[in-house]
């Protein structure tokens, strides 16, 4: 039997947020094993907690979605880390954990249910921009007019570690009214080598953003993402990039909000910072304990 946490990130209220499995001492479970276990538990990640495997790292996460191991998931990463400093306490934080994604600092702040869990991701990769055919390609799967994308702004390729096609949107209408063709977003997935579409809003100044966004993934069958940190972190990589926002002394703090359409509201704290390297994106967030289930691989329920 296997022991399946049930934790909501992105929210302090159960049953919106993100809702991600966590699997903590998973040491004994083959990668095949840890596949049937998020396929049971049906979120689009679950974590399993393994222990170091050399000094450079203090745990290892591994991500799977219902189909497919991942390098990276924010929520599942902030669900993680929020579940055991509730059981254990703050005091071994920050640390430094091995994802697929390279090995990446983690920190704690506040204290019982406030836990603010943050998570610096991976170095920035700006990918390729869509061209013309691409753009109306992708306006077709979202069942948009091409002209609600935003003004002069490029439809481009973005990571921290596991990349996103970041679109900015004209309007919060538009963006609300979105209803995507989940084949036609799958093929373009396949054509562009990306699989996770993340359409947003600006709003605010360029001094106190914030953003609206949702996050399509029918590739790796994720038909509509609640609130995804693997998004929002590239979106404000690209806000920085394109002048959209002023950050100064080369750092800025912003809310991403994400979840409202499909009544699971939640908002990624995302910080951009730049160091010797380029950019770096750090995404931060609260989570609250919705509840546990059992894995028996004999049994088909809990």
């Amino acid at each position: 039997m296997t022991k399946i946490h049930i934790i909501d990130a992105f929210t302090k209220t159960a049953g919106t947020g993100n809702r991600a499995g966590v699997v903590l001492e998973a040491d004994g479970l083959s990668a095949s094993e840890m596949q049937a276990i998020a396929a049971f538990a049906g979120y689009s990640e679950t974590a399993f907690v393994l222990s170091p495997s050399s000094d450079d790292h203090d745990i290892h996460v591994r991500y799977f979605t219902p189909g497919a191991e991942v390098p990276i998931c924010g929520h599942a990463t902030i669900a993680t880390h929020f579940l055991r400093a509730t059981m254990s306490g703050t005091d071994a934080y920050p640390i430094r954990a091995k994802t697929g994604a390279g090995i990446l600092p983690v920190s704690i702040t506040g204290e019982g249910n406030e836990l603010l869990v943050s998570m610096r991701q991976g170095a920035v990769d700006f990918g390729p921009v869509f061209n013309e055919i691409e753009r109306c390609q992708l306006a077709s799967a979202l069942n948009i007019d091409p002209s609600e994308f935003a003004d002069d702004l490029p439809i481009q390729i973005v990571s921290t570690g596991h990349s996103k096609v970041i679109v900015p949107l004209r309007s919060r209408q538009v963006l609300d009214a979105l209803d995507p063709d989940p084949d036609k977003l799958i093929a373009l997935s396949k054509a562009v080598g990306c699989n996770g579409f993340f359409p947003f809003v600006l709003e605010g100044t360029k001094e106190h953003p914030e953003t609206h966004g949702r996050m399509f993934a029918p590739a790796i069958g994720i038909l509509e993402d609640p609130v995804t940190g693997n998004a929002n972190g590239p979106a404000g990589a690209y806000l920085v990039h394109y002048g959209l926002v002023n950050w100064p002394q080369d750092s800025i703090t912003y809310a991403g909000h994400q979840g409202h359409t499909m009544g699971k509201a939640g908002t990624v704290h995302v910080t951009v910072a730049a160091d010797d390297s380029g950019l770096r994106t750090s995404v931060a967030g609260y989570a609250v304990v919705a509840g546990t289930r059992e894995y028996r691989p004999s049994c088909q329920g809990t």
